[in-house]
């Protein structure tokens, strides 16, 4: 298993594909931070209708979390190639001859795709917790006021590493690796907000199902602030932790067990 999990590291960090999305996370957390952190503490800014809204710490952990839109985009991208590369180039069944125990195999790519969401997380957490603790001080605001502001920063890792396991379940899935991407991404940042969005005008469908959608789940997790006037039920950050994670053991476990049952050629 340790040597199915360090075979997992090489093929993704002897690529340029890990320093590459790290820039990506690092100059995006940087810049949502500022961004975030100047239009949360502006008077023009928080004054105008439907302005979001929220508590200093709700404030500080939507500044410290703001990269995270990008950032989850990423680890489901990151999470199709490990395995869709491996049907796009024939060498799942490589994989396969090296650790004949298939589950093995796979269980080394959840572990390693752990392992990278937190590291990742950690690269947009120093980005943004240093652009956005200074905008907040700057503003007169505590850049951390409370300790919630630590919690949600740790489980910013988590987050990360489960919308990895998304993606895995999704590459498995659909097997074409370009149509898993365009449709992962895509239901990801367009279909599921623009559902959301639809039947948040629902009385029924803002109180029993936008809350279990993966990006309200998110939200709900790192406890960000709420848009103004908007009447969407959220859940408790752990409530969404278990949801997150939910939907990644359902796609991962089913493509795992799909996994185990087909033909490799």
């Amino acid at each position: 298993m340790t040597t199915a999990i360090r075979s997992e590291f090489l093929k993704f960090f002897t690529t340029r594909l890990w320093w590459g999305m790290a820039i990506g996370i690092f100059v995006a957390g940087g810049l949502f931070a500022g961004f975030f952190g100047w239009a949360l503490t502006s008077e023009a800014s928080r004054n105008r209708p439907g302005a979001p809204q929220g508590d200093a710490t709700q404030i500080a952990n939507t500044v410290y979390t703001s990269g995270m839109g990008v950032g989850y985009l990423l680890l489901l991208t990151i999470g199709v190639l490990m395995i869709g590369a491996e049907y796009r180039h024939k060498t799942i069944t490589s994989t396969f001859l090296a650790t004949p125990k298939r589950l093995q195999a796979m269980l080394a790519k959840v572990v390693a795709l752990l392992v990278i969401g937190a590291l990742y997380g950690l690269i947009s957490i120093v980005s943004s917790v240093g652009v956005g603790a200074t905008v907040l001080k700057l503003a007169g605001h505590d850049p951390f006021p409370s300790s919630e502001v630590f919690r949600t920063m740790a489980l910013s890792l988590l987050v990360l590493g489960l919308w990895g396991l998304i993606g895995l379940g999704v590459g498995i899935l659909i097997k074409n690796q370009v149509a898993a991407l365009l449709i992962g991404i895509g239901v990801a940042w367009i279909v599921e907000p623009v559902a959301g969005l639809l039947l948040g005008f629902w009385d029924f469908g803002a109180e029993h199902i936008v809350k279990y959608l993966p990006s309200q789940a998110t939200s709900a997790v790192v406890n960000s602030v709420t848009q103004g006037g908007q009447q969407v039920a959220r859940l408790e950050w752990w409530a969404g932790a278990l949801v997150l994670a939910a939907y990644a053991a359902v796609l991962a476990g089913f493509g795992i067990w799909r996994t185990l049952r087909e033909d490799v050629s």
